[in-house]
């Protein structure tokens, strides 16, 4: 299945608005979420839409060096993530993941991050409310400097892919008009299905030589 990409009447989700959209994990609100994600340009805005990427492991393993503290908390923290709505059909969910997800070996695996969806609920000792947000806006500002994002304008035609598990993704606002200036279609796949795919790419491959 995919999804469409474009400013919207009645939006629910900011992506469907000519606002700005800030660094963010597709579906943290899922317990498992989307593990690749795909964007397809069909049409681009002349002005604005610039797209933005930054690789989450990095500035995770950055924060760690420079902040243990701040780096412990996001990764020890369980958030609400909450998403109620209609798309396609009805929806309501609800899940807890830490912002920054890490092995037994302490080392990161996914980011699980998206301010949209994040919920009012916040159930921690208050004491620990303000050492959270204070590492949750290190870790934002690292996200967003200019030394580790990505900037770059997507073409109609063009298609991104990439690890939604790892890599933080937004965009820039672009000026509203009355008729759609700029269409995305996107598509998810799960990291068991691509590496399966791949191996029978691999196979099929050896066959012929």
């Amino acid at each position: 299945p995919t999804w469409q990409v474009q400013d919207k009447a009645d939006a629910n989700n900011v992506a469907y608005t000519t606002g700005k959209l800030c660094f963010h994990t597709d579906y943290p609100v899922l317990q498992h979420p989307p593990g690749v994600q795909f964007l397809h340009c069909i049409k681009q805005t002349a002005a604005g839409g610039e797209s933005e990427v930054v690789d989450g492991f990095h500035v995770s393993n950055k924060l760690k060096k420079q902040n243990p503290e701040a780096y412990q908390i996001l990764s020890s923290t369980a958030v609400d993530y909450v998403d109620v709505g209609v798309d396609y059909c009805d929806f309501a969910v609800h899940c807890k993941q830490k912002i920054i997800d890490t092995d037994s070996r302490g080392q990161v695996i996914r980011i699980n991050y998206n301010n949209a969806t994040r919920d009012t609920v916040f159930d921690i000792p208050v004491e620990k409310v303000r050492p959270f947000y204070a590492a949750l806006k290190e870790f934002n500002d690292l996200l967003n400097s200019a030394e580790h994002k990505f900037t770059y304008k997507l073409k109609p035609g063009d298609i991104v892919t990439f690890d939604n598990w790892r890599v933080l993704h937004g965009r820039q606002s672009y000026p509203s008009c009355s008729e759609v200036t700029r269409h995305l279609e996107g598509a998810y796949a799960d990291w068991d299905v691509v590496m399966s795919r791949l191996r029978l790419l691999r196979k099929s491959i050896l066959n012929k030589d």
